[in-house]
Order: C-alpha cells, then structure tokens, then sequence
C-alpha cells in the first residue's frame, strides 16, 4: 500500500498527490529544496456567463436537413454556427517553497505515499542527523499539514515561502505568511493559439474570484522570525507548518466577490483551529477520517513479485501487471484519488482531479463530459465511495439548472441539456468559440443524458427512496424530455438524433471526411438508458404512469442497432468506414459498459458484434482508453484481456525528460497518462478490475466474472453490489472457494453461478428458488450477511 522512490521528484509528473477533497498538495520531496504545488478546487477563471447561443435554433433545421441529404461535410460546417464559447480553466494555486540550509548533499533517501493512511514521508541523512517529513492534507480541519524533525537538536533551519503564477501579493499578518492574488477573468483553452490567452479584469473592479492562502508554523525549540520574504525557522528540532486557502467563489451562478465569509476569514479560521491542535491530535484525526473510507475495500490478488525496497517506477517497468501486488497497489491508488479529489460539499473531480501546476492547462483542466467525467466517478459506488459520489451529483443538479435555459434558447425543447465542456460555472452550451471549434468534439448534445446515469446508478446501490424522488428523478426526467423533443422521425417510422456525432472520432465518405450525422450508436444507446432509468423510477415510486408509458412507446421506436459488414456494431446510423480503426474512443460500446443495453442473455447479437467492434479497436490506445477496454473485456468476461489491458496501462510514458506520446500508460507517480497527465485513467483502473471481480448492472449478481489465469488465488471484500448488498469472496485455484454477502436494504439476492451454490444463513442452509440453470434466487434480511460456497466444496 505503498508508492515509494530513492530519489525526489524532478519534474512535476514524478510528485506525489496528497488531498482532502478541497486542497491538494503535488508534493517533489527534494532535499535542499522541497516544493509542494498547490491547489483549491474552487481556484478556476471567469466568472458566470450567458454562453448560449440563440442562433443555433435558426440553423438547426438546416443542418438536419443536409443531414438528411447526405451532405455531411457541409452539415459539419453548419454545425459551426451553433456553438458558443470555450469554458474557463482550472488554475494552479501556487506552490509552498521550503529552502534548507543543510545543503544537497545527501545519503539514505526515501520517498514514500502509503495509501492506506494517506500519509506522504521524505527521509533522507545529512552527515549523522537524519531529517524527516511526514505531510498531509486533513479533511477534519481542512488545512495542509507539514511536520519536520531533526534527529539531532537544533539542526533545523528551514526557510518557508509562497509563490503563485497569479497575479498576487505577500504580507505579513501578525505570525503569518500570506498570498492574497486575484483570478484571470478568461483564460483560452491551451489548443487555441492566442496573442492574450490571459486576461485579468481591471484591479480593483474585475470579476475574476480572489484568493488567499496563509502559512503558519508552530516549533517545538528555535527561533521564529516572519518577514516580507516568508517564515524563516533557525535552529529547531522540530516543527509543524500549516497551509490553509479560501477563494471567493459564492456558487456557479454568482459572480465573485464578498459572501459571508471572505477567502481571508476562511482560511484563517481554519488555520486558528489547526494551530491550536497538538501535531498527533491532528494527524490521528485525518488517519481516522480518511481510513473510514478507505478501509472498507481490501483485496489481495496473490504474492507480490517486487523486492521489498523497489522504487515503484523501477516495479512498473521491470513488472507491469505480472506482478499482482502492483495491480492491487493500481486498484487502491485509484480509491485514494477519488476520496482525496471528491469530498462532500466540494467540488467535482475535474480532468485532473484537484491537482494542476499550469496556468493553461491541457483541456483547460475542465469537465469533459464526453466520457471523462463519467469515467471520473465509476469506481465510486462498486469501490464503495458512495459520500465520494456526491460532488458530482450536486454538480448534475447545477448542469440542470442551466443546462434547462441552452435547451430552449439553443433548441426550443424542454428538459435541460449539456454539451461536450463545463466548468465551475456550469457551462452547458456547445463550446467552440462560435465557430472555432472542430464539431466531432465541440458539438454533442447528449451530455446531461449521459450524466443522469450516475444519479440513477446512485439509487441502484443505495436503494435510497428518498433520493430517488426528490433528486434523482426530478433530473432524470427533465433529461428525458430533452431527449423526447430532440428525436426526430428517420423517415421509415424510427426516431432518431440529429445532429449527431460520436464523440471526437470520425467517418469516411466518398465525398470526404466527416462527423456530423444522424443517430450515433452512443446517442441512442444513451438514451435508451435514460429512458429505462427513468421507467424504472417510475415504477418504483408509483409515479407518473401516463410518461412511464410514453417513454416505453419512444424507446420501442428508437433507431435500431445494426451490425455492420465486418460483423462490428455500427458506430454510425450508416455502416461508415472509420477515419481511425484504432480511436482511443470506444463510445458506441456505452451500452456494453457502464451501460446495461447489451448483454449475451438479451440481445445476443448486438453483444457479439460489440465485442467484433472491441477486437477492431485493438489494444493500444490512451491511458483512460485502456481503463475503460478493462471493463470492456471484463464485461465480455474474459479476464485475460482485461489483464493485458492492465499491463498496457502499467508502463511508463515518461523517461527522463522524454515523454511518448505514442501510447497511453502512467508517469512514475502512476498517475495515469493520455498522455499528458489525466485522472480519469486511474479512476477507470479502478472500477474494471472491480468489474473483473463483481458484476450487478443486470438482474443478478456475479462473483469472478472475468478472473485472470494468472491470479489464481485470491480475495475481496467491501465491494458493493445493486440491490444493496455488500460483497466479499475468496478464491482458490481459479476458482470460488466461498463468499459473503451481507443485505443492506432485505431486497431478494439473484445469483448467477454456473456451479450448483449453497447458501447458509446463521449456519443453516437456505432454501433458494432456482431461476433457471445459471440462476438462482434466495430471500434476504437487512443487515444480514450470507454464506456462498460451492456444492460439494463445503
């Protein structure tokens, strides 16, 4: 549970991550100089806009009628003038610099991450002192803490400062350093070349959040003297410093400035609380806290393969997936990301989580809601995050909002809608620059559709009732009457989406290349989801018969799923050549994962050609492309691939100062790489080797779906499952040796096994029902946890 290094980081790729939801610390561990980069996830430009485009009502017509006729590429460049403006960018805070005046002359260096306590440690010796650094970021008292110890007394002298690429300015506040700096009210996306990519409002009267940040000390012994050039401690032993930061931002919907309490009562406040905790209070808090989370999930895939003492990076190249402890140490890397990036009350993980050094940022560090954002939030629910989970649903309920007013001034329907990008602001409109933009990626309407997943997938773990009626299905269904009024008749009787694009890849015609069609498998697919969901909730809650019935009548005439001539699920309504076989997207396969459309039981040949369509994608692409084929294959239940999979994702894009760029994989942190650095790679390692192990998402439950060969021996426990159950299993030679399943809500338990089961109860066998040969159904108390094991095996 350990990433661990001989030597400090040298680029900001090779840091350690360390969060509380709200601040987050990129942290390089060097010797003579350390440097922490900072992040807050309220940090970002702008300020609220109207970016929606009432134009677009006037062309959309026109553009389905080019459609119509085939005309693609002119109806790509109609698609043009219906976009709107780029959204903001996520910022980087600043850094927390500490120069020591030991020099750099070192021996005995070790850099560690455990993950299972989410403490990061520098150890290193001088001569005979040995020095120490123990850091974290607290959610119990929301600051960054920063121990330092001299093994020999009197042997600190630490110097301490802030810096930020903002526009800022330092001060001394009574026993404090501060940063205060303002925002940029609009920074360009990094793609779009620009001769004033930043701009500030006029000081003193711009619109752009202001932000501060103060460092405080506490020694033990020696000297503390804080001036104009930051905290200088002289001749200590040992000392804790506490950073602490608050911006301005007062909701998506206002525009920054004074609220009730400013970025400077904030982070003081938290800074007065901290300070006045002894060190080992605070640590002991943040431990407890952070392991109420983490503990719940445990897993062990066999013995690890590494020496002891091996720097990670040296472990991912010299092993990759063959060694099953690295593949464990993957799977919780990803957990530890996700609680330390999405707290409740904070806002959602972006393309980078919280953590960002660049002032433009790859994608402007924003929300891609193709699939990025989604990605971002599998792992919560099946890894047992839920608390984890609601950054992202609150943030869906601010899209709606929104999202409502692009979709009449942009379209005239009802509902709400979202597009490809959003931002703390909560952008909804297609973004572009009213024009600029490429429309396989600028224009795609089917976001909001796609994110109501969540809140659905939400309530299927949970079973929470409430939610589903005040929250949940208020969204989804203002989502499914977007989606009502945006199809279209196809002309033979069949709805369909137009303009449609399969997000960021392309299609040959003979006329040229193209993105803009009708009814992409994706839209459909998720449509079809939402549909469903939303007749689900429906039904569960008595509620709205009348549009549960209009739904299931659309849903019955939706375009169908076709199987193209090289046996693959079509991408396009039309069997179109792909501009790329191998495209890191996989977005026609939506309804195979996450989704619930297909499966080998019901539309068995709809399944057997998405996986033809899987088999054509290959197995090289991005980071996050590979995490999202793990749950593919696992889906398909072979383990194996997956496995390889997984083994394509371990391998190091960055070698020294060389980065390749010409596959996908992790940076020596494992943080995952597109490359550059994207989060959702991680999240997305995360949930399919959950995938690999549990499976719910159709109407019964599965242990070891897609296990791998190669781990033949092995257990889990705390992963959840659908229906409110908690799951635990243990394995032994490639097969089920028992499990455990503990009720939450009393719903009945279906399992799917294609060995005879036996269920036992407080030591008594149950009776069960058999389904049919590969199911079986058995009643269930809540709070009740049941035995599994094999027939004869027992």
């Amino acid at each position: 549970m350990k990433l661990q290094y001989d030597r400090p980081a040298s680029v900001w790729t090779e840091g350690l991550p360390m969060g509380n939801g709200r601040l987050g610390g990129m942290i390089f561990g060097g010797v003579e100089q350390e440097k922490i980069g900072l992040n807050e996830d309220t940090l970002w430009s702008g300020y609220p806009t109207d970016g929606n485009n009432p134009g677009a009502k006037e062309v959309l017509p026109k553009v389905r009628k080019l459609i119509q006729e085939r005309r693609y590429q002119e109806a790509d460049t109609l698609t043009r003038e219906m976009q709107g403006p780029y959204t903001q960018s996520y910022l980087p805070f600043g850094d927390l610099l500490l120069r020591f005046e030991h020099g750099g002359i070192h021996h005995s260096y070790k850099r560690t991450l455990d993950i299972e306590q989410a403490l990061h440690s520098v150890e290193y010796q001088v001569g005979n002192v040995t020095y120490k650094r123990e850091m974290f970021a607290s959610n119990p008292h929301q600051v960054i803490v920063l121990r330092l110890t001299a093994s020999v007394q009197g042997k600190l002298h630490v110097h301490a400062a802030l810096d930020s690429p903002l526009r800022h300015t330092l001060q001394v506040k009574e026993d404090r350093f501060v940063l205060s700096g303002t925002a940029p009210e609009h920074v360009d996306p990094s793609y779009v070349a620009s001769d004033n990519p930043i701009r500030y409002g006029e000081p003193g009267a711009g619109k752009g959040m202001v932000f501060e940040g103060q460092l405080a000390v506490t020694a033990e012994d020696g000297q503390v003297i804080v001036d104009s050039q930051g905290i200088h401690l002289l001749g200590a032993t040992a000392a804790t410093f506490y950073f602490s930061a608050a911006t301005s931002f007062n909701g998506y919907d206002n525009v920054p400035g004074k609220r009730e309490k400013g970025a400077s009562v904030i982070a003081g406040s938290f800074l007065n609380i901290a300070t006045a905790q002894p060190y080992t209070s605070l640590r002991d808090a943040h431990i407890s806290d952070y392991r109420s989370l983490f503990d719940r999930v445990k897993l062990k895939l066999g013995t690890p393969l590494a020496p002891d003492g091996m720097s990670t990076s040296q472990r991912i190249t010299t092993y990759a997936a063959e060694d099953p402890g690295l593949v464990e140490l993957l799977f919780h890397y990803g957990r530890y990301l996700l609680i330390s990036s999405s707290r409740p009350g904070t806002q959602a993980a972006n393309l980078q989580g919280i953590w960002n050094a660049l002032t433009r940022p790859p994608w402007s560090s924003n929300y891609t809601l193709n699939i990025n954002t989604e990605m971002n939030y599998w792992p919560a629910e099946v890894c047992n995050l839920a608390e984890c989970h609601m950054p992202l649903l609150d943030m869906i309920g601010n899209l709606a909002e929104k999202g409502a007013e692009t979709a009449q001034v942009n379209y005239g329907t009802r509902g709400w809608t979202a597009h490809h990008n959003s931002d703390l602001w909560a952008h909804t409109a297609p973004v572009g620059n009213y024009g600029g933009g490429d429309p396989s990626w600028a224009y795609w309407p089917m976001g909001g559709v796609w994110l109501t997943q969540h809140l659905w997938e939400h309530y299927a773990f949970s079973g929470n009732e409430t939610y589903l009626r005040t929250t949940a299905y208020p969204l989804m269904k203002e989502a499914a009457l977007f989606a009502l009024d945006w199809l279209i008749d196809d002309g033979s009787g069949n709805l369909t989406t137009a303009p449609s694009t399969s997000p960021e890849h392309k299609f040959r015609t003979a006329e040229g290349i193209a993105a803009v069609s009708s009814g992409s498998t994706m839209d459909i697919s998720l449509i079809w989801e939402l549909f469903t969901n939303c007749m689900e909730a429906a039904e569960r809650l008595e509620t709205d018969m009348e549009f549960r019935k209009e739904l299931e009548s659309v849903r019955e005439r939706l375009q169908p799923l076709q199987v193209g001539k090289y046996g693959q699920l079509q991408e396009w309504s039309e069997d179109f050549e792909d501009e790329d076989t191998y495209h890191r997207h996989t977005s026609h396969l939506v309804g195979v994962y996450p989704g619930r459309q297909l499966s080998e039981e019901e539309t068995p040949e709809w399944f057997a050609a998405a996986r033809t369509s899987l088999e054509r994608r290959g197995d090289e692409s991005t980071g996050w492309s590979l995490g999202w084929r793990v749950a593919l294959w696992s889906r398909f239940r072979d383990g194996n691939r997956s496995l390889r999979l997984l083994s394509n994702m371990l391998r190091l894009v960055k070698d020294g100062d060389t980065e390749q760029y010409n596959h996908g994989g992790v940076y020596a942190n494992l943080l995952g790489a597109h490359p550059p650095f994207q989060i959702d790679g991680n999240f997305a390692a995360s949930a399919g080797i959950a995938e690999m192990l549990v499976q719910s998402h159709l109407s019964y439950l599965e242990l070891l779906p897609a296990l791998p060969d190669s781990w033949q021996k092995g257990c889990v426990s705390g992963l959840r499952a659908r229906g409110g159950f908690e799951v635990s299993i243990r394995w032994d030679r490639g097969q089920l040796a028992e499990a455990q399943i503990t009720s939450m809500l009393g719903t009945d338990c279906v399992l799917r096994s294609d060995v005879p089961l036996i269920v036992t109860s407080n030591g008594t066998q149950l009776d069960t029902i058999r389904i049919n040969a590969s199911t079986l159904r058995f009643p269930t108390s809540a709070g009740q946890t049941y035995s599994i094991a094999v027939e004869g095996d027992q």
